[in-house]
């Protein structure tokens, strides 16, 4: 038995020849990772067009959550004082 030839650039060599099975699956995997990216897009541009859509709805909320504070703190009042006048 003879002694393994040894590779100038190191120790593992990169053959010219490529399997079609290799080609098919890069091939698969490339498709798949576009795909896969397409989707995510599609999907953040939707949540951007709801979140836009949604924005003028919070306002609103906001809006009433403050009249809804008020109107207690305007009750709280009214209630003090009739529990004075008693």
């Amino acid at each position: 038995m003879s002694a393994p030839e040894e590779n100038p650039i190191g120790r593992w060599r990169l053959d010219r020849q490529v399997s079609a099975a290799v080609l098919v699956a890069l091939f698969v995997q490339a498709a798949a990772a576009l795909l896969w990216a397409g989707k995510a897009s599609a999907r953040i541009d939707d949540m951007q067009r709801r979140l836009e859509a949604q924005a003028p709805v919070a306002e609103r909320l906001a809006r009433l959550e403050e009249q809804a504070t008020a109107t207690r703190q305007s009750l709280d009042r009214i209630e003090a004082k009739l529990e004075r006048s008693r």
